[in-house]
């Protein structure tokens, strides 16, 4: 009776022993330990059936159950003979010797823990350190150059070890702002992949380590020339160009919304649009009509703008503005009175000719630079295409030449009724009649028949607009169309 006393009691704690065990090592995600536990369980149980002090202890159908399950599982296991016949004293020593070994592992866990949150801590402070740095004022600076060093290269025997010079990859060539060059065999924070040479970035003014990269740097003036207000002009705005705004479609929106179609047909889109034809005809609206169909962004240059003082302004100011275009793509370049820098080269001693010239060879240069798919597109006008330098008219650059004329009779009269729309308008007026009395007047002058004509019965205090109010707005222009300006000093 003592005997199975003993035996219930050593196999109470060695059952608890090795709940410990198994719920030890199903917390901290041991597999080898859970693993070797089961093995000792199931020699244990195999013992235990072996001693017969399982009757004491439950019933005959759990018992019977159990030691089934426990059975089988040993055998999978593939227990060894010699563990099977292990005797009561021989348990009890397993017993202890998991618990010196759930010990163990259990100091180690905290040792690994604590060397964890050490390092935790260590890269808290470091990640501060970090965020200090990148607050701090950058150095400006201009990547040279990207090199791949090999330090096996550059070892002699005997010397000593660098660590920095250990670290192999990229390295780089930088000119900082001060107009100083350095060499980084460490490059910093950003990756190597990311740089190229030209970029702008930002370095710690101590260590010269890039932190960030910045934006591209452009010319104020060209920022300026880019136009934040979308256009809101439509073709239906637009009166008797009807041909020219199918050929304009044609060049530059069909290429940017429907590439597709000229990659089916094999064909390469136009480069640019000169517009040409005498003042008032419609070529700056028609382009910005085109902008707000595009939805692109749509940067006006005006010739003038790209004459320079200084040697070279000009030509940067070309430069910088297609490198915006770019980045900004899809865009539309609208260069209007090319003129004034497009004239035809000649031979000039004074240094403002030369220097509207080398504006002029910029602008033929990054015309060249263009693919034919490219989402940015080049539309000019002027009214003098006789001065132009035939480099800027021939195929290739500017492809598509189109033509403004003065509007005939049909075009006037659509114009007249355009610029109306928002009136408030008699229904006797005959824009027929009216589009025969303004024989050579372009689409600018019917915009400023309509205005007078409006003024006209402003004055007289009408609520609409009559035939007759037309008529004399269409005198009024004529004879500020006729009229000698003279000034008096």
């Amino acid at each position: 009776m003592g005997n199975a006393f003993l035996g219930l009691s050593l196999f109470q704690k060695a059952l608890e022993s090795f709940e410990k065990a198994l719920r030890y090592a199903h917390n901290n995600d041991d597999a080898m330990l859970e693993c070797r536990v089961c093995c000792s369980l199931g020699s244990f149980y195999a013992q235990v059936k072996e001693m017969n002090l399982l009757p004491q202890l439950e019933s005959p159908v759990t018992r019977q159950e159990k030691m089934a399950t426990v059975w089988d599982e040993a055998e999978q296991d593939g227990i060894g003979e010699e563990v099977l016949k292990m005797s009561t004293e021989e348990i009890v020593q397993r017993t202890r010797l998991l618990d010196s070994e759930i010990k163990i592992m259990k100091s180690e866990v905290l040792r690994v823990t604590h060397e964890l949150q050490a390092m935790k801590d260590k890269i808290k402070e470091n990640s501060e350190k970090i965020k200090v740095n990148k607050t701090l004022p950058y150095l400006v600076s201009n990547v040279i150059e990207l090199l791949d060093v090999d330090p096996n290269d550059q070892e002699e025997d005997g010397a000593n070890i660098d660590l920095d010079s250990q670290r192999k990859g990229k390295c780089a060539v930088i000119k900082t702002s001060t107009r100083q060059t350095y060499f980084l065999p460490v490059i910093g924070l950003v990756d190597a992949e990311k740089l190229k040479p030209g970029d702008l970035v930002g370095v710690n003014k101590d260590s010269y380590l890039i932190l960030e990269t910045l934006p591209t740097e452009y010319d104020s003036r060209v920022k300026a020339m880019e136009v934040d207000e979308r256009p809101t002009e439509q073709y239906s705005d637009i009166g008797g160009l009807d041909k020219q705004i199918q050929e304009l479609v044609e060049a530059i929106v069909l290429p940017m919304n429907h590439k597709e179609k000229f990659e089916n047909l094999g064909i390469q889109p136009p480069k640019g649009v000169l517009m040409y034809g005498p003042p008032g005809t419609g070529k700056t609206l028609l382009a910005r009509a085109c902008a707000a169909q595009t939805k692109a962004t749509f940067l006006k240059l005006a010739g003038p703008q790209l004459v320079q003082m200084f040697i070279g302004d000009g030509a940067k100011l070309v430069r910088d503005a297609f490198a915006l275009a770019k980045e900004k793509a899809p865009s539309i370049i609208f260069i209007d009175e090319l003129d004034a820098i497009g004239t035809k080269r000649f031979d000039s001693e004074k240094a403002g000719d030369r220097e509207v010239q080398r504006t002029m060879l910029e602008l033929l240069n990054q015309l060249d630079g263009f693919q034919p798919n490219t989402q940015v597109k080049v539309i000019a006008a002027t009214n003098r295409v006789d001065i132009l330098d035939p480099a800027l008219l021939r195929s290739g650059r500017l492809d598509r030449k189109i033509e403004f004329p003065m509007p005939n009779e049909e075009a006037r009269a659509r114009i007249m009724q355009i610029h109306s729309r928002k009136m408030n308008v008699s229904p006797d007026v005959n824009y027929e009649e009216l589009a025969r009395c303004t024989d050579d007047f372009n689409g600018a002058q019917c915009k400023a028949v309509c205005v007078e004509a409006g003024m006209i019965a402003l004055r007289r205090g009408a609520t609409e607009l009559t035939h007759e109010d037309y008529m004399e707005g269409i005198l009024e222009v004529q004879a500020k169309k006729k009229a000698n300006l003279q000034y008096y000093a």
